[in-house]
């Protein structure tokens, strides 16, 4: 049987692991912008760092909703103590994404962004995204959740909605090739698949 994991232990191994691979892709950003180890960003390095923060940001909050399906898989409750790190990692990562577009991409010009809305709606999804992000982020403490009571639950629902958002903003970004995109829609739609089926579930004990 495998060893549990305690809170002492997640608190001393787990989360400092963790929190250290969702910050490696930003700390080799850094690294290919100073130059440092060899480390390089390519031929466009503002594409290289807007595409790097945008596939982080879904990664991340697919692996946030992973959580849920990972605690009943196993039966233990160890993976929910993750969510909260991986959700902030995937703000952090929406905002670098968006702030890169704004600042470096189109250098607050706003003559260019409000034509660049206008004619790819995908940016609009993908701010859409980020805005919803921003009160779960700062609801995500354990006072904000002990304030809002059973509205916190009823809030942090939106996560889903912002997954589907930045599949969809991945899914019309991409011009060709849809296979990344399809691969990421089919994760986030079984993620959504066990959540629909628990309360499914749920429903049907109750009224037994």
């Amino acid at each position: 049987m495998p060893t549990v994991l305690t809170p002492r232990r997640i608190r001393l191994i787990g989360k400092p692991l963790v929190f250290t691979a969702a910050l490696l892709p930003l700390a080799s950003l850094v690294g290919g912008a100073a130059g440092v180890a060899g480390l390089r960003l390519g031929a466009n390095p503002i594409e290289t760092i807007q595409d790097t923060t945008g596939i982080w940001t879904l990664r991340l909050l697919l692996l946030t909703l992973a959580m849920t399906p990972l605690r009943l898989a196993l039966g233990q409750a160890w993976p929910l103590q993750f969510r909260r790190m991986l959700g902030l990692f995937a703000f952090t990562y929406a905002a670098l994404h968006f702030a890169n577009y704004l600042l470096l991409d189109r250098t607050l010009n706003f003559g260019e962004i409000i034509p660049d809305i206008v004619k790819r709606p995908y940016i609009t999804i993908g701010f859409s995204a980020l805005v919803l992000l921003v009160p779960l982020a700062v609801t995500s403490t354990a006072g904000w959740r002990r304030r809002l009571g059973k509205r916190w639950v009823h809030l942090h629902r939106l996560v889903y909605l912002v997954a589907v958002l930045g599949c969809w903003h991945f899914w019309w970004q991409v011009k060709k090739d849809l296979t990344e995109p399809a691969v990421y829609a089919a994760i986030l739609t079984g993620l959504l698949a066990v959540r629909l089926w628990r309360a499914r579930r749920a429903t049907v004990l109750h009224f037994n």
